[in-house]
């Protein structure tokens, strides 16, 4: 009993050290709730410059295994009514969109010129070969890797994937396909994951006498439930979007059309959706949904007052106040 009010003494610190890192990605001036720690926090990881957005060229699909390298990822930024919508496709079609060492190194590359760009609302993830959405591993170039290659390369497959699921801002994955091993990895990475009803995905390492090794032993049971989680990476089994749709991996499930882009039209849809909402806020949204997840309800409650506490000295929301009062669609600017 003499321990205990120690014990409680380092819970509480170890909540508020929490609740500091979240406010240390909000921004300068943060502050938390003072029965946690009521002081100013750092600089915010998602309040960097602006960085330049290429130009968006026009939709392409790739079916030619003469694909070159640089065009394995094709990073698009959407124009007109779809500005603010940025779409990264992968397009291996010979390799059914393996994750090779040329395909990490480039999503890395995207995603680190993404996740500070403020013109960027919502980052689309889909594959530009019918079929497939991503295969996972290139068995075929890992089978050459020697074992001291093996985990490295797996740890930078996890990093990217980590940077994926760590993007400031909403991010849909459309699985018109086949989505195996890391590729639904990749899926699970997103905030919101649409199929097509003939896709099929699993995480099917536990076959080749290995697990899963870019985050699906953490975000599988964290989308579906533990219990159901070890069912399906024991039994390596795979689903359709049906099937995923009714165990709560996806969000949406479409029937494929003609195209072989259903999932990614849904996408679109949703992404459009989330176009008119106030910036910051969205950012915001999702730091605290995030972070809340992992934490008790308590903390989660001082994470989510420390992120409101973000929005109320924003022009957007001044800019809200505003539209509401003279019954108009806002003009948000991100500020």
């Amino acid at each position: 009993m003499a321990a205990a009010p120690g014990a409680l003494g380092a819970w509480q610190a170890g909540r508020a050290r929490l609740v500091a890192a979240c406010c240390a990605r909000l921004g300068p001036g943060s502050r938390l709730p003072d029965s946690l720690m009521g002081r100013q926090v750092g600089p915010a990881m998602w309040a960097r410059g602006w960085a330049p957005a290429a130009g968006g060229a026009a939709p392409r699909r790739g079916y030619s295994s003469e694909v070159k390298t640089e065009d394995e990822l094709r990073v698009r930024y959407l124009e007109e009514e779809n500005r603010g919508i940025v779409v990264l496709g992968i397009n291996r079609a010979y390799a059914k969109n393996s994750f090779s060492k040329n395909l990490i190194k480039m999503l890395s590359k995207a995603v680190d010129a993404l996740k500070s760009d403020k013109k960027v609302r919502t980052i689309i993830v889909r594959s530009e070969v019918p079929g497939i959405f991503c295969a996972g591993a290139d068995l075929k170039e890992r089978v050459k890797m020697n074992s001291s290659e093996v985990g490295p390369f797996v740890s930078k497959i996890r990093a990217v994937i980590n940077e994926i699921a760590n993007l400031p801002v909403p991010t849909i994955a459309a699985i018109d396909g086949l989505a195996l091993g890391g590729g639904l990895e990749l899926a699970l990475a997103c905030d919101i994951r649409v199929a097509a009803s003939s896709a099929k995905m699993g995480l099917v390492e536990t076959k080749l006498a290995i697990i899963p090794g870019g985050g699906g032993t953490q975000r599988l049971p964290r989308a579906i439930g533990m219990s159901l989680a070890k069912e399906l990476i024991f039994s390596a089994r795979v689903l359709d979007g049906q099937e995923a749709k009714a165990v709560g991996l996806v969000s949406h499930v479409l029937e494929q059309n003609q195209e072989g882009d259903a999932a990614y039209r849904k996408a679109l849809d949703l992404a459009r959706e989330f176009l008119p909402q106030g910036p910051v806020a969205m950012r915001v949204a999702k730091l605290a949904i995030n972070q809340g997840m992992e934490v008790d309800l308590v903390t989660g409650l001082a994470i989510e007052e420390a992120c409101y506490a973000q929005t109320i000295p924003t022009k957007d929301r001044l800019e809200g106040l505003l539209a509401f009062k003279e019954k108009r669609p806002p003009r948000y600017k991100g500020e």
